[in-house]
């Protein structure tokens, strides 16, 4: 079983002011799992970026849709793990700017399983994963756009409407923000 310490220890970069003898909170001994999980079951569309081995807690999913509205752009999401994890859910923000109905202009994602309560029924539970969270987001680019409840009124009344309108704007963000 890979543990922090083992991690840390197997890459090299094991830092001396980590005392690993402290008591290691839940979230970081399910985040050793969970994240090993979830890197082993990425889309072929998304990565996961790590900038301190030591905090599992934080990182970066880049997706990179290869269909839809979105593709040919570079979104990145910001996920954070509180420590109340898995009792509570991630937390999300896009980093990237992009006209979505269901991300709005400050990088809101509005995402059932992202919630504690959802009108469908499908938020957070304690057996969700973050490789869950990972497929839910990557699916945002692709088929599971929610007009009952857009966080981006706008967006979703322009697609209802008229998705060439919505398609060309879809694509003028991605070639000013999100161009790879």
């Amino acid at each position: 079983m890979i543990t922090l310490k083992g991690k840390l220890k197997k890459d090299g970069e094991v830092s001396k002011s980590i005392d690993f003898n402290k008591r290691i909170s839940v979230r970081d001994k399910l985040l050793v799992k969970e994240v090993q999980e979830m890197e082993q079951t990425l889309p072929n569309t998304c990565q996961v970026t790590f900038n301190d081995p030591n905090r599992l807690h934080e990182f970066i999913i880049t997706i990179v849709p290869d269909e839809g509205y979105w593709m040919g752009g570079k979104f990145y999401f910001q996920v954070h793990i509180p420590e109340e994890y898995n009792m509570t859910p991630p937390l999300v923000k896009c980093l990237t700017k992009l006209w979505h109905p269901n991300i709005n202009l400050d990088g809101e994602v509005c995402l059932s399983i992202l919630r504690q309560s959802s009108i469908d029924g499908m938020g957070w539970a304690p057996t969700r994963k973050l490789k869950d969270v990972v497929w839910g987001l990557n699916s945002l680019f692709t088929d599971l756009l929610n007009f009952d409840d857009p966080l981006n009124k706008d967006a979703a009344d322009l697609f209802l409407n008229d998705k060439e309108s919505f398609r060309n704007k879809a694509h003028e963000y991605v070639i000013q923000y999100a161009k790879r």
